[in-house]
């Protein structure tokens, strides 16, 4: 056995996050991508462009090597920033905007973890007192939120049209080959959720 080789584990750890969370996308409309489908708004390609925006600050300003990317919903002066602007996109940003965006911070985000060692310091102004870190500490937290909001993304995808699955070709669910498996399994759990004292 060859020893690990922890920048690339992290990395493609990160590649994977991404790519599951782009691939939601796949054969949906541009209502169906952009539909808030929770109380608080949540959509799939709004998701897209916050992972994009916030791995895009993190790899870039924070590590020192700023993409040169404009993000014009994060404005320069905090007065103008608008709440939750990267969380949903407008009708004037298309979808091949945000992937197009996915995809260039994808490409920022790489040679910056190639370029540097995992104990390069970089510096997160908002985190106060513990805003010094290392590219380490930088991968290990954008590649957990990026998870974290391709589990959101599972989830939208299964209430809009009920497709699942990890990536494509793996849905890694287990079912028995009768059609009405899952319809019995939801309601296996409904009865035990209604039942429980």
């Amino acid at each position: 056995m060859t020893e690990p080789d922890d920048k690339a584990t992290l990395h493609r750890y990160l590649k994977s996050a991404r790519e599951a969370l782009l691939w939601k996308l796949d054969g949906l409309s541009d209502y169906d991508i952009r539909r808030p489908m929770t109380p608080t708004g949540t959509n799939l390609l709004g998701l897209v462009k916050h992972v994009a925006s916030v791995t895009d600050e993190y790899f870039g300003a924070v590590m020192g090597r700023p993409s040169g990317i404009v993000l014009p919903w994060f404005p320069k002066d905090p007065a103008d920033e608008v709440p939750n602007a990267d969380l949903w996109v407008p009708a004037d940003e298309s979808r091949e905007f945000i992937v197009d965006l996915h995809h260039q911070v994808a490409v920022n985000t790489d040679a910056t973890i190639e370029a540097l060692d995992l104990d390069a310091v970089g510096h997160v102004p908002w985190w106060g007192d513990r805003g010094e870190v290392t590219l380490q500490w930088i991968l290990v937290h954008v590649t957990s939120e990026t998870h974290r909001h391709a589990g959101h993304a599972d989830i939208i995808r299964e209430l809009i049209d009920g497709a699942v699955g990890v990536r494509e070709g793996m849905d890694n669910m287990w079912s028995e080959d009768s059609a009405d498996y899952w319809e019995r399994h939801r309601q296996q759990i409904e009865d035990a959720a209604r039942t429980f004292r």
